[in-house]
């Protein structure tokens, strides 16, 4: 049985322990969140016996395997690291950091300690990319460009669960992420050259609320990604890859063509649930003792790109 710490009980800890629901051989043993009441009431939900207000007290008070970390941006490498230096295998929420030199801090923890480090790029994981992902490595397909909208209407400052957050979300560090590592697994080829833009600043939010990017692989495959916090229509990341044998349009988990129709991808794995198999995937990397997809090592390429883009939008 692999015992978890899981901290952060809001939207996406949510989400996290509805996918190990469905996982056996996993018991979440400890719920750490900085809201008593909410945690306390989570817990419960969830059968959760232990719950604590402190990470530091947490991970002495029990004897977890493992934790999950789906805590606010800013503290997602140091408490990758003080997981780590605890003892405890690691899946840390995306983005590992808003910095280049934290995400570097995680990867020397983790080749210090030998512990499992997964980040949670979970495109990586929907069936709908997985299903592009094997016929890309079988050579039945080849990614001419990737076109990428990633649009959520947040003016101010709450979460997934349109409560208000403590931090601020950032579309580089975060929702970009996504779509810069999706695009260099994807392709099977580092990134070469990326450039973006952005728009004004936010007076409250201090952050842009729109920008782009421009990709460019090694083996010449490009991307084009636009971010918006301020799209008022249909709200998530939707990938159209273009590719030399056909065109399909993602959308999370479902799959289809350029021409709209649906295609089957419910018996790419063993779950249609893309949190729930990036779980799975931490899970058996602990129990098989390897290193796991979109563990730090791997994914550590996306934030340099990521620290590149930063200075240029700097400047």
């Amino acid at each position: 049985m692999t015992k978890v710490l899981l901290a952060g009980p809001g939207a996406f800890g949510i989400k996290h322990l509805d996918g190990i629901r469905n996982i056996d051989g996993v018991e979440v043993v400890t719920l750490v969140g900085d809201q008593p009441e909410q945690t306390r009431a989570v817990a419960q939900e969830y059968g959760i016996g232990h719950v604590s207000n402190d990470l530091t007290q947490a991970l002495a008070d029990t004897d977890a395997d493992a934790a999950i970390l789906c805590t606010p941006t800013p503290q997602h490498a140091a408490q990758a690291i003080e997981c780590m230096k605890a003892g405890k295998h690691v899946e840390v929420e995306i983005p590992l950091a808003d910095s280049w030199a934290e995400a570097e801090a995680v990867m020397k923890t983790q080749r210090e300690t030998g512990l499992v480090c997964m980040v949670g790029h979970t495109r990586r994981f929907n069936p709908s990319h997985q299903w592009l992902h094997k016929r890309i490595t079988a050579g039945q397909l080849n990614i001419q460009q990737m076109d990428v909208q990633t649009y959520f209407f947040r003016r101010k400052n709450i979460n997934a669960k349109g409560e208000p957050r403590s931090w601020t979300d950032h579309l580089l560090w975060h929702h970009a992420a996504h779509t810069v590592d999706l695009f260099a697994y994807q392709a099977g080829s580092p990134i070469v050259a990326a450039n973006a833009i952005q728009g004004p600043i936010h007076p409250e939010l201090g952050i842009a609320m729109d920008m782009s990017i421009q990709l460019r692989a090694e083996n010449g495959a490009i991307c084009t990604l636009s971010l918006s916090f301020n799209n008022d229509g249909p709200l998530g990341t939707f990938f159209r890859y273009i590719c030399d044998n056909g065109t399909y349009i993602a959308r999370y988990d479902d799959l289809f063509d350029g021409k709209e129709d649906a295609i089957d991808v419910s018996r790419v794995d063993v779950s249609m649930n893309g949190i729930e198999l990036q779980d799975r995937e931490f899970f058996a990397a602990i129990k098989e003792g390897r290193e796991p997809n979109a563990s730090v090592a791997s994914v550590l390429p996306c934030y340099r790109v990521l620290y590149n883009l930063e200075q240029q939008l700097e400047c």
